[in-house]
């Protein structure tokens, strides 16, 4: 079985390919000034390009694991976004915790795992 890696850095793959299933590296927002609405979609947009470029989409996205900077704070404006973006009838299984960023502008990460088309 074969591993196709895209968009290879020393540290790690933004997208990982294996056995028809897709694995997203941590995705931000592309720009930190935003509020946490903001942040999500911008971070939702490179989630659609990757997975565009895999040959994959947002409904076959079968697992996304959600950071927060402030779950207190955040939480309700992550999820009006997310609600407004997730495919009709295909939510995947989520998983939403608080951590500490590696930059403290960043509010948002997430990771996804998905099927091909």
């Amino acid at each position: 079985m074969s591993i196709q890696r895209l968009r290879t850095e020393k540290r790690y793959s933004e997208i990982v390919i294996h056995n028809g299933t897709v694995y997203l590296a941590g995705q931000l927002a592309d720009d930190y000034a935003g509020d946490i609405r903001e942040q999500t979609r911008q971070t939702l947009a490179n989630v659609d390009r990757f997975l565009a470029e895999a040959g994959s989409d947002k409904s076959k996205i079968l697992s996304v694991t959600i950071y927060l900077k402030d779950m207190a704070a955040d939480y309700a404006g992550l999820n009006e976004v997310w609600d407004a973006w997730v495919a009709e009838g295909a939510a995947p299984g989520r998983a939403c915790v608080e951590a500490a960023m590696y930059d403290p502008r960043v509010l948002v990460e997430m990771m996804v795992i998905a099927a091909q088309a």
